[in-house]
């Protein structure tokens, strides 16, 4: 398999009496151990259920077609946004907002932004970033780095948000933040990718799914501005549309506001609009540079890998998350593929090729002879620029592949992004720690 590890399975403290992100019935469905094809069947026809009723989520009813691994993200997700940690669970919440906002995610932006009042949030924070403490704030920068160009992730981001003060950060708690930020920047790629996220005022678009005006290669090779779109439907009309969208999604997850009553208007205006969580909207991803003149280093896996180095400070510094990421990694590598260990390795290794991430033990060739120019370019747009509202995403050329490939090739695109910006922000707190 792709990702391989020594540490073998390990004891995780299980999550007794704590019920999932999505509804109770679906944590009775899935057993967190190792499942045979019978019960993985069993599984996923028990995730199907649930989801024809409405009672997950649709991230979840996208990866149903995958349980076992499907298992393990919300094992991870669950502890990162509920369990013991050093955050408050307004924190946790508002951090998500954040990190989906970069890519104007309206799923993820508005399903936070329900938890957060849930868990007994600030409306006002809800207003945008000028609302809330200095030190969410001061998080900004590092949330738009990672989620763009990663590799611009240095020890001075870490030093800025641990200097003394009052607003400081401590080191667990950036730790926590540096989870939740990269799990939920991969997961907009997933959510643009599988198209769960739905836009309420969406961009015209031409048959083929795209703008019109598009060229779909020059779209994800980023050579091309995004045309401007067509004249915005009224101020009234907009806020009716966003109106209906979070009357369907609070009713998709009601249980969260069993005892809340919220006015509609309330969750209408604070989840319309992800920019509002957001400063400097321009930057965006850019080619890494690879020329020996620039000044941006090549992060060689040789000298800090997920093995044996990530893995081991996470772990330390945020208890049991490594042992939770590490299972992801190894699930998503170890589901069945038509197309054998070679493309995944070669769709993994391209994605932390873009990101500047490099093996000195694989041959790049490999990507090309493996991975289609069409194939290329969709990787390349869900893991780098997934906003489908600045670029359009290029269809995935497989049109033979069953919808559970085609789940499979986004959840790698997902996993390879996670640990890479993970990589990225461990290191620069090593070198923090060190220095």
């Amino acid at each position: 398999p792709l990702y391989e590890s020594e540490r073998g399975n390990k004891c995780l403290q299980p999550l007794q009496n704590q019920a999932l992100s999505v509804h109770i019935s679906l944590g009775r469905c899935l057993s967190f151990s190792p499942v045979n094809a019978e019960k993985e069947r069993a599984s996923l026809r028990c995730v199907k259920a649930l989801a024809s009723r409405g009672g997950v989520d649709a991230v979840s009813q996208q990866m149903a077609s995958h349980p076992q691994y499907l298992e393990s993200f919300l094992r991870t997700q669950h502890y990162i946004l509920h369990m013991d940690g050093p955050l408050p669970l307004q924190y946790r919440h508002y951090i998500a907002i954040m990190a989906a906002a970069r890519h104007h995610c309206g799923y993820l932006v508005s399903l936070h932004s329900a938890h957060f009042l849930r868990v007994g949030g600030d409306p006002l924070w809800l207003q945008g970033l000028e609302a809330v403490p200095p030190r969410l704030q001061h998080l900004d920068q590092l949330n738009k780095v990672l989620a763009h160009q990663p590799w611009l992730t240095a020890r001075s981001h870490i030093q800025a948000l641990l200097k003394t003060g009052e607003q400081c950060w401590s080191l667990a708690e950036l730790v926590q933040a540096v989870v939740l930020l990269a799990h939920c920047h991969s997961l907009c790629s997933f959510v643009f990718g599988s198209g769960t996220d739905t836009d309420p005022v969406p961009l015209p678009r031409a048959p083929n799914g795209t703008p019109p005006g598009y060229c779909l290669c020059d779209a994800a090779n980023g050579n091309v501005s995004v045309p401007q779109p067509l004249t915005s439907p009224s101020e009234h009309t907009t806020r009716r549309r966003v109106s209906v969208v979070c009357r369907t999604r609070l009713n998709m997850t009601s249980e969260l506001f069993h005892n809340r009553s919220l006015p509609e208007t309330t969750v209408m205006i604070y989840s319309a609009d992800p920019s509002r969580f957001i400063t400097d909207p321009e930057f965006g991803y850019q080619e890494f540079a690879r020329r020996e003149e620039d000044h941006f280093q090549v992060f060689r896996v040789q000298d800090y890998s997920w093995e044996d180095h990530g893995f081991s400070l996470v772990n330390r510094l945020y208890s049991d998350i490594g042992h939770l990421l590490d299972d992801r990694f190894r699930s998503v590598t170890a589901l069945p593929s038509s197309h054998g260990p070679d493309l995944k390795r070669a769709t993994w290794n391209y994605i932390h090729c873009m990101l500047g991430i490099r093996y000195d033990d694989y041959d790049y060739g490999e990507v090309n002879q493996l991975l289609e120019k069409e194939l290329k370019l969709y990787i390349k747009s869900v893991a780098c620029y997934p906003d489908a509202t600045k670029t359009p995403l290029c269809p995935l050329p497989w049109a033979p592949l069953k919808p559970s490939e085609r789940i499979h090739v986004n959840l790698l695109i997902m996993e390879a992004r996670l640990q890479a910006e993970l990589l990225y922000a461990l290191r620069a707190i090593t070198q923090y720690m060190i220095a």
